[in-house]
């Protein structure tokens, strides 16, 4: 006679059950309990704009402060979008409408409040140089921004000059670079090669449909990103004090 662990029954059964709740089912066992924040952290996941701004204002005029309601409720109704689209319970422009909204919301926080919002860190995001495919570039940006990262977004074209100016400027983090075509993509290793003329040595992270993991390896600074949502991450990893060298063992998956 075989013999079942009962628990393992229960462990199938559960995610059985997961599987067939809605997106929206799942993310209500998410939802925190507190009432006044309840209702921003839903409309983030939900996308509207609207009722981000409303549920802010109703917090604020509870006697909430506006920027402390960025990290309490703004930011984890992102961190559920975000946790659900890894486990393929969302996609991605489900995350986007959620970032639009949340960067909305952000914004609204900030007008309320005479104090300066803190960033995780700064990114400086550009396409290469002619260039002008830049939806790869406008994802990479909003899930960024999504993520708590100050992003200065230099739009298509972009001369390399003016990418390490702009990187001298801001003293970023790390820098993100995106090219669609391979008759651009070289620009990658000129930038690169610039950054180390100046003594830069921050992660140089790049993407796009014609880049390839190896040609990014071939460069010093450079690291792949093979899927938008990884650019956060690799933020994340980086504010942790890990280097090119880490964040390729992590990042790179050929």
């Amino acid at each position: 006679m075989i013999t079942v662990d009962p628990s393992e029954i229960l462990v199938r059964y559960n995610v059985k059950a997961e599987k067939e709740l809605s997106p929206e089912e799942v993310a209500k066992e998410l939802y925190p309990e507190d009432i006044v924040l309840r209702p921003i952290v839903e409309a983030v996941f939900e996308g509207d704009e609207d009722d981000v701004i409303d549920a802010l204002e109703a917090a604020i005029h509870a006697g909430r402060d506006p920027l402390s309601l960025i990290d309490d409720a703004l930011m984890p109704g992102m961190g559920i979008v975000s946790e659900l689209y890894d486990e393929g319970i969302l996609f991605l422009p489900d995350v986007i409408i959620s970032a639009h909204a949340m960067t909305d919301g952000i914004e609204y926080c900030k007008q309320m409040s005479s104090a300066a919002h803190e960033f995780k860190g700064k990114v400086v995001s550009f396409v290469v140089e002619g260039d002008m495919h830049d939806i790869g570039k406008k994802i990479v940006t909003v899930l960024l921004r999504a993520n708590g990262y100050e992003v200065i977004d230099l739009g298509s074209d972009v001369l390399a000059s003016e990418v390490i100016s702009a990187v001298k400027r801001e003293k970023p983090i790390m820098l993100s670079g995106t090219a669609l075509m391979t008759t651009t993509m070289y620009s990658f290793k000129e930038i690169n090669n610039m950054l180390l003329e100046n003594k830069i040595c921050i992660p140089f992270v790049c993407g796009g449909g014609a880049v390839k993991q190896d040609f990014v390896f071939g460069y010093e600074l450079g690291v792949y990103c093979e899927d938008a949502a990884d650019a956060s991450k690799i933020a994340d990893e980086i504010l942790k004090g890990a280097g090119v060298k880490e964040l390729r063992e992590r990042f790179h998956r050929h």
